[in-house]
């Protein structure tokens, strides 16, 4: 699972963040998932990625279906349309169960909606518009079961209702959480568009890199079916993610690591494990003995390898020098042309017809 923080905004102008769980492969659909800080949020949007659903979750902590919190479900959606796709399921935990019934109507998408341990507020149910789950404990001493019962026999079919057994409101028990959360998930399948071709992932070898909406640098970078954020560190960034010399350095690092790997099980050597720690800097060029350039600043990476196993000197030695053979290694000591161009399609205001 990999997440991303997103700026979420109210009705009054205020502006929160909400969290973008993302699973590892394509999305099969995203969701809206509105609760109250304290609930197992967190836990069930984990279970939801690992059934290959993405979860938006955003924080509801005033009056039950206030016009803040649907505003912000709202404005959470339609950044979920504009940047990815927009939700088809809407899960409301608690308060947050009130605000998804009021939201959704104006989240044309929706297929399917999901309460849990929400309080009634069925003047929001008659025009649904999408198949409803139920979800609550009759253990629950916050929010009354019959606040269920009013919900769904007020809602039209497609319904259904689940009793969570000694559960409480907050769903605490882990255990508890993983239920609800694969129970939905399950169910949530039956109405979603299971034909629709997944979002296609970059062709093998290209790596795209877009802002992620979430902070002033923050940056979206995907890699076939792999995502991960970027960032700039504090205090020019909001360091929610390795800096690009991270970037850089990690791949160094992950590339020497790999070469040693293969050429000592080529070898049949006892290397047991490999670590590299890696520091990028800037020095005057007077400082290098070795290299080419005398005057101006160079960029200087200091590698430090770490060979575990029963290993005698003549090897260590020449993993050392295999270090250099790694490709990136290669890549960096080689002559580099970066072709830039825009996009098919793009133009500047005032460029020519």
């Amino acid at each position: 699972m990999h997440s991303e923080n997103i700026p979420v905004a109210g009705s009054d102008g205020t502006e929160s963040t909400g969290v973008l769980d993302l699973p590892e492969g394509p999305p099969r659909a995203f969701a809206l998932l509105a609760h109250r800080f304290g609930t197992a949020a967190s836990q069930i949007s984990e279970v939801l990625t690992e059934h290959g659903l993405a979860v938006l979750r955003v924080a509801c902590e005033a009056d039950e279906g206030s016009g803040s919190e649907v505003t912000a479900l709202v404005h959470a959606a339609n950044h979920l349309r504009d940047h990815y796709a927009a939700p088809s399921i809407l899960i409301g935990h608690s308060l947050g169960g009130a605000a998804v019934l009021a939201a959704t109507e104006q989240v044309p998408e929706t297929r399917a909606v999901v309460t849990i341990g929400a309080p009634a507020a069925t003047e929001q149910i008659l025009e649904l518009g999408a198949a409803l789950l139920v979800m609550h404990s009759p253990e629950d001493d916050t929010v009354d079961i019959d606040n269920a019962r009013q919900i769904f026999e007020a809602a039209r079919h497609p319904k259904s209702f689940l009793s969570v057994d000694g559960a409480d409101h907050l769903l605490t028990r882990q255990s508890d959480a993983r239920f609800v959360a694969s129970t939905l998930a399950v169910w949530a399948g039956r109405y979603l568009d299971e034909h629709t071709a997944p979002q296609p992932s970059p062709a093998e070898g290209v790596v795209e890199v877009s802002w992620n909406g979430a902070t002033r640098f923050g940056q979206r970078i995907t890699m076939g079916r792999h995502v991960m954020t970027a960032d700039e560190p504090s205090p020019a960034g909001d360091d929610t993610g390795p800096s690009p010399y991270d970037l850089l350095l990690a791949s160094l690092g992950a590339c020497t690591s790999m070469t040693l790997r293969m050429y000592a099980d080529r070898k049949q050597w006892p290397l047991e494990n490999v670590s590299v720690s890696l520091h990028h800097s800037r020095i005057h060029a007077a400082d290098c003995e070795d290299c080419e350039t005398r005057t101006g600043r160079l960029d200087r990476i200091e590698r430090v390898i770490r060979l575990v196993g029963d290993l005698d000197e003549q090897q260590r030695q020449r993993l050392l020098e295999i270090a250099d053979r790694c490709p990136v290694h290669r890549t960096l000591h080689s002559e580099i042309v970066v072709d830039t161009a825009l996009a098919a399609g793009d133009r500047t205001d005032d460029a020519p017809p």
